[in-house]
């Protein structure tokens, strides 16, 4: 199994470990300490080493970061982890703050009036993130100052770097050869006038060089830093124990590798103007160049909008992967189906047996992220793991969520289906239908070449408005290419001015979360397309989304009387196309069940 069910935290254990820091913050003279869950990358997912957030308060997510005080100490989170937050840590000691309703600079102020100094590691924090909240700050007596990482020093066990390998990457996957965008970005350097760029991003690095990696679970990228010059040559910082025989073939003779511990000098030896993305670098590695007295130029990171817009190969792999990976989820729920009504299936069981289907595939390098299978109430945790602790039987007449992935050699996958456990809850049918109608809204969306995210995101929530409900998540996430299950900078998001591109692969996936009750999100992954012309139409370039994922709805959730014409066709087409493509790919059994589960409604 990739998928393990221990709890990696218990609640007890956050009390004395939050004295030992305090002990700690006293002989530094800080009245507080930032513990963001981040690591030198700004990575979502973080290697063990770098989980210090759940190792001091408990909690889990894969967002959030705590502030500690002499007298209180809170823990900061968006809507997707307000729930889980409550379960994971020892409310007497820790305290949930609602974010980003409640800022930072807010809280400081009301919990420090006379003022005080507050810690933070300059690894684990942007320059952007530093600058906005000592701005916050002025005139509150609270000053921010640079120190060593305090938790690294009562951590007693805490893991070691991680040690996995570089390795190549298929050109014929990647569509392109690494000295070809190594060029295609010195260009952009050149004619922004800067002679070299920092990345800080594990895949943006593994995109330019064409490499993946194995430091971080579920994401195969490698850690390291990178330096491209606009000759095109890059030097490559990372443990040398990493590098094969066939990387350094691979990577040839203009790309240098150095070890990870040269990189302070590496970057007071360069000549600016030096390009550095203030949003995602360290505050470390500005101040290696500040203290060398080397011009920065601040902009975004060259590689990531590139990387963001597949090329022909990169989509036909992206496609491939989907198809294999319904196969898999068509042959799970068939078997799910004629299971779980008898009520003897855990949760535990359903995630062992999906990521068996995906196995089967033979193709299958690893999930995409820990499989959130949520039965009944657990459903409404958005990012739930279930562990041996939480485990819940699937109850018949319940709904279960189930939201996962896999990381192919070709493409990474993310689908998630809510399903009725035997008979569907009434309570839980017209919800379903609205986000149902969300998601066809997205998928159906053409709009002009420049829109962003943030103005298609409406279109998803529109249903459940009506309703007067709503989700407090994103709409949809980018996805890499066998890379990042979560890539930027494309989102479907109030927050994402990042216009829509060609060749952009995002999630569709509106959904309903009712607390102790159930949870509802339905998901496929889309691609951006040129839109067809239509007749009449303005002489305008128009975009709209093709669609990954082919896997069944579950019928017995949808008000069929709540969808238009347009939607029922929608669907309806949809399901035909699943039955075309993925019947030939699955067994007798599963065909059986997959021309029922997608007949027309």
């Amino acid at each position: 199994m990739f998928q393990s069910f221990e709890s990696p935290t218990s609640p007890q254990d956050g009390p004395p470990r939050l004295a030992a820091l305090r002990a700690e913050m006293a002989r530094a003279g800080l009245a507080g300490f930032l513990v963001p869950r981040a690591d030198a990358h700004q990575g979502e997912y973080v290697a063990p080493r770098d989980e210090r957030l759940a190792w001091l308060t408990g909690f889990t997510g894969s967002a959030g970061f705590a502030c500690v005080l002499t007298d209180r100490a809170g823990v900061f989170v968006d809507g997707r982890y307000r729930v889980q937050v409550r379960a994971q840590v020892d409310q007497g000691h820790f305290t949930p703050v609602n974010w980003p309703e409640t800022q930072l600079a807010d809280w400081l102020r009301a919990a420090l009036p006379q003022g005080g100094v507050v810690g933070l590691d300059p690894w684990l924090h942007t320059p952007e993130q530093v600058e906005k909240l000592s701005e916050a700050l002025q005139g509150s007596g609270v000053t921010l100052r640079e120190t060593e990482n305090l938790i690294d020093r009562l951590w007693p066990d805490q893991p070691g770097p991680p040690q996995g390998p570089i390795t190549p990457y298929p050109e014929a996957l990647a569509g392109e050869n690494h000295a070809g965008k190594r060029a295609r970005i010195a260009a952009v350097l050149r004619t922004a006038g800067q002679r070299a760029a920092v990345l800080t991003l594990p895949d943006s690095i593994a995109w330019l060089l064409n490499v993946r990696g194995a430091d971080v679970p579920r994401n195969p990228v490698p850690h390291g830093f990178a330096v491209i010059h606009d000759d095109g040559h890059v030097t490559l910082y990372a443990d040398p124990a990493k590098a094969t025989a066939d990387l350094r073939t691979h990577l040839g003779p203009e790309v240098t590798l150095r070890p990870d511990a040269a990189l302070g000098a590496g970057l007071k030896s360069l000549v600016g103007p030096v390009r550095l993305d203030p949003a995602s670098a360290p505050l470390w590695v500005l101040r290696q160049l500040q203290e060398a007295g080397i011009e920065v130029a601040r902009s975004a990171d060259p590689c990531i909008l590139p990387k963001a817009c597949k090329n022909a190969a990169e989509l036909a792999g992206a496609r491939a992967a989907h198809l294999r990976d319904a196969a898999a989820m068509v042959e799970f729920l068939a078997w799910l189906d004629a299971e779980a009504p008898g009520g003897a299936l855990t949760e535990i069981d359903v995630v062992k047996r999906l990521e068996g289907f995906r196995r089967a595939t033979g193709k299958l390098r690893d999930i995409s992220f820990d499989t959130i299978a949520g039965a009944g109430p657990n459903g409404a945790i958005v990012h739930y793991r279930v562990s041996e602790a939480t485990n819940r039987r699937v109850v018949p007449g319940e709904v279960l969520l189930v939201d996962s992935g896999g990381q192919y050699l070709d493409g990474t996958t993310d689908i998630t289906r809510t399903v009725a456990v035997g008979t569907a809850p009434e309570a839980a049918r017209a919800p379903f239908t609205r986000v149902l109608k969300g998601m066809i809204a997205i998928s159906r969306a053409r709009f002009p070449k420049g829109v962003a995210g943030r103005d298609l995101d409406a279109l998803a929530r529109y249903p459940l408005w009506l309703a007067g409900q709503d989700y407090d998540h994103g709409t949809g996430h980018g996805v890499g290419a066998y890379l990042s299950v979560h890539e930027g900078p494309q989102r479907i998001s109030r927050l994402s001015h990042v216009a829509l591109e060609p060749g952009m692969i995002l999630s569709n996936e509106p959904g309903y979360y009712r607390e102790g009750a159930f949870g509802i999100r339905i998901e496929n992954l889309i691609v951006v397309q040129p839109a067809p012309v239509l007749e009449g139409a303005d002489d305008r370039e128009m975009l709209g989304f093709e669609t990954l994922t082919f896997v069944p709805i579950d019928h017995r959730l949808i008000v069929a009387g709540m969808l238009n014409a347009e939607e029922r066709d929608w669907l309806n087409a949809y399901h035909a196309r699943v039955a075309d493509l993925v019947g030939p790919e699955v067994s007798q059994p599963a065909r059986d069940w997959l021309a029922a589960a997608t007949l027309p409604i």
